[in-house]
């Protein structure tokens, strides 16, 4: 049996706050725009473009998926749209109370399925899942309890399953360094001392490593087959455009043209990865 730890407890009082009162409203729409929505998103958002790379929209019907961290659903709804049948597990009990209100208002061709709590401790049964999906989820772990989740995802995927996980990238420590000090809607800047402590004390992210050597290392303890795409060394740019058409024009050109570019630059000045992890030892 496992318990929380500290920074889990943080990341379920955090979440159960912020989906307490959540509206599914954009969720049903995007459900019934899926085609529309999915070729614009793909092409313009920074986690859809990363997670879906691969064609992974055409892989999923009929698959058997586990998502982790589902958060307020809305890639799991896309998942089961698209005809996989999806677990979803969060800490938070408020995404439990999403995937209801979905389910009541969606015909899926598979309900989704929500696993309640503490991940460590389901009663899932091994070697079941095509997918196990994470979509922002790896870096809210500490290092320590990141081991056990993807020593439990070995467990549960099929021998030919895959793994795939939508993470910031931090490959260049000069960058990193200076980030913190332009502020992003939602975080102010480090020169705002006593409002960066403040935001501090809040954030529900452990400090922890976010480079791809990282997780390239610790894949490799429970999976044989390991690989990282990074993405965002030109979309990262996009943060300076004000004006929201230009900036999805700019995205869409920086996505195709990023992948022009030799793979030593992308990694150092990408600012996402999609790292995928195949062959569970």
């Amino acid at each position: 049996m496992t318990s929380l730890d500290k920074n889990q407890i943080k990341n379920k009082n955090h979440y159960e706050d912020l989906y307490s009162d959540f509206s599914i409203k954009s969720i049903l729409w995007k459900l019934n725009n899926l085609e529309s929505y999915l070729d614009d998103a793909i092409a313009t958002d920074t986690s859809w473009n990363a997670l879906y790379q691969k064609d992974l929209r055409n892989r999923l019907k009929g698959k058997k998926v586990l998502e982790m961290g589902c958060g307020d659903c809305t890639n799991a709804a896309i998942m089961s749209a698209l005809g996989a049948e999806v677990y979803a597990n969060d800490i938070a009990d408020a995404s439990g109370l999403i995937i209801n209100k979905l389910n009541e208002q969606y015909n899926f061709r598979f309900p989704i399925k929500f696993i309640k709590g503490d991940f460590l401790k389901n009663d899932l049964k091994a070697k079941q899942f095509d997918f196990v999906i994470g979509k922002a989820f790896l870096h809210h772990l500490t290092i320590p309890i990141e081991k056990k989740f993807l020593q439990e995802t070995a467990k549960l995927l099929k021998k030919d399953g895959e793994a795939r996980f939508f993470e910031p990238a931090v490959n260049n420590k000069f960058l990193d360094f200076i980030r913190w000090y332009i502020p992003v809607p939602g975080r102010p800047s480090k020169f705002r001392k006593n409002s960066f402590k403040e935001w501090k004390l809040k954030d529900p992210h452990p400090d922890r490593s976010f480079s791809s050597n990282h997780w390239e290392l610790v894949g490799r303890e429970f999976f044989k087959q390991v690989e990282i795409i990074t993405i965002g060394s030109l979309e990262r740019f996009s943060r300076i455009i004000k004006k929201k058409e230009n900036k999805w024009k700019f995205r869409r050109w920086a996505f195709k043209s990023e992948k022009k570019l030799p793979k030593t630059i992308n990694r150092s000045f990408s600012r996402s990865q999609l790292i995928i992890y195949k062959n569970p030892i």
